[in-house]
């Protein structure tokens, strides 16, 4: 079993933003953005390096194959934000609320994600290496297709998440306080889970074999 290579983001000196608008393609360098309403706006294949994202509203914001390096997105709240085919590489999402974000194709490397909860994220075929979940709440996340390698979920609730098809590799599900697998339950491979988890999920393991337990 592998241990996870976490993120660890060290801002630098941070610049306030000028409060407008996002833009396409848009390329955000050393910025602070908080308390910013971004409901509906559109930034596909914007950049974000070395920047804190703190209390923002991300109700159907468009942020599809943006760029998020280096950064901190902490208390951000939002219903529909579309992060398809993003790429968010060495960073720390805090205490979200988040409901049917999309992050179908995106690429998560180093992120760690702490607290918070998010409600049904689509992570169809989504590639996540080095991600921990931390402290956080996970309702009906669908990784139907995704590659999972090196990802911890410590302290997590995990409610009728979707592993249809998912690749796995040193995933440590031991650490999870709930574990509730409504699809794929033969896609664990490479995962590791505790006895007592084996324990409750022994009724789903039996009906995907076929044994009928009396």
């Amino acid at each position: 079993m592998r241990a996870v290579r976490r993120a660890e983001v060290r801002l630098p000196e941070l610049q306030q933003h000028d409060g407008g608008d996002l833009e396409p393609e848009g390329d955000y360098d050393g910025l602070e953005f908080a308390e910013a309403d971004w409901a509906g706006q559109a930034a596909r294949g914007a950049r974000f390096m070395d920047c804190a994202v703190r209390r923002c509203a991300l109700d159907e914001t468009v942020l599809s194959r943006a760029r998020i390096i280096d950064s901190v997105l902490s208390c951000v709240r939002g219903v529909g934000t579309d992060l398809s085919e993003a790429s968010l590489r060495d960073v720390e999402l805090t205490d979200a609320r988040l409901g049917g974000t999309q992050l179908h194709g995106a690429v998560l490397e180093r992120v760690v994600v702490r607290g918070g909860k998010i409600d049904f994220p689509n992570l169809r075929k989504a590639k996540l290496r080095d991600v921990v979940f931390e402290g956080c709440v996970l309702v009906e996340a669908d990784f139907a297709g995704a590659e999972l390698q090196r990802v911890t979920f410590d302290d997590c609730t995990l409610a009728r998440v979707d592993f249809t098809d998912v690749r796995m590799k040193d995933v440590d599900l031991r650490g999870a306080a709930a574990v509730d697998i409504a699809r794929g339950i033969d896609r664990l491979s490479g995962a590791v889970i505790s006895p007592a988890q084996l324990l409750d999920l022994a009724p789903a393991f039996a009906a995907q074999i076929g044994v009928r337990v009396e």
